[in-house]
């Protein structure tokens, strides 16, 4: 089946069946990165162990709200 037989066969869907589809194309498309993924892993990890090392200094969240 080509793409015009397949975009044919769907607008002919109700609404919330090609809802559904275009979640699940979306979905596909827009799969995460497992490279950025890891980079915030690791900068996640190293933020918390300089925080519990007292090596940032903390702001009281009343302070940040100003």
């Amino acid at each position: 089946m080509d793409s015009k037989n397949i975009i044919q066969s769907a607008l002919n869907l109700s609404p919330a069946e090609r809802l559904f589809i275009i979640d699940a194309i979306s979905k596909s498309l827009s799969e995460p990165d497992k490279d950025i993924d890891e980079y915030w892993k690791d900068e996640v990890e190293k933020r918390y162990d300089a925080f519990i090392k007292g090596k940032v200094k903390r702001i009281p969240y009343e302070e940040i709200r100003k």
